[in-house]
């Protein structure tokens, strides 16, 4: 199983959309694995985008970034990496496909709902980033009917 990092901004926490992109990846069949509500720090906020650095739009990313709270997870499933791009959408809404996370919610490049791990090897980093190991639970589908299952810590 692979995992991947997915970030709800804070544009789609103030807008109330965190429900929303949970309830679309749980239907795409991805587990979630790890989730923290959490408002970035600068020095935070510059490490994780430490890449763009000196591009035109770093400053501007790094104060919506800081500006509200984000919410950080972590998901699980067959090739979840590319399942989570695919759901979130191109990065600029307006050409996002449509019934993505980013053409429905999104307004432009900066204020699109929400960020996702590029590669296998960002979204290690990205988890370790957010998520000690004993944050982060592995378990199965259960019918809680039938009495409790167990679950561990990765």
């Amino acid at each position: 199983m692979q995992q991947t990092c997915l970030l709800v901004k804070p544009d789609g926490v103030g807008l109330r959309r965190v429900g929303a992109v949970i309830d679309r990846l749980e239907r795409a069949n991805l587990r979630l694995v790890a989730i923290k509500m959490m408002r970035l720090g600068a020095e935070q906020a510059e490490s994780f985008y430490k890449e763009h650095r000196g591009k035109a739009f770093y400053d501007g990313l790094i104060r919506f970034m800081t500006a509200g709270p984000i919410v950080a997870t972590v998901w699980e499933g067959e090739n979840a990496v590319a399942a989570v791009r695919s759901l979130m959408g191109a990065t600029d809404p307006k050409v996002a496909a449509a019934g993505t996370l980013r053409r429905e919610f999104g307004t432009d490049n900066r204020y699109n709902l929400v960020h996702g791990s590029d590669s296998v090897e960002s979204a290690a980093r990205e988890i370790a980033f957010f998520f000690k190991p004993d944050e982060q639970y592995r378990y199965q589908d259960h019918d809680w009917r039938a009495g409790e299952p167990t679950s561990k810590r990765l």
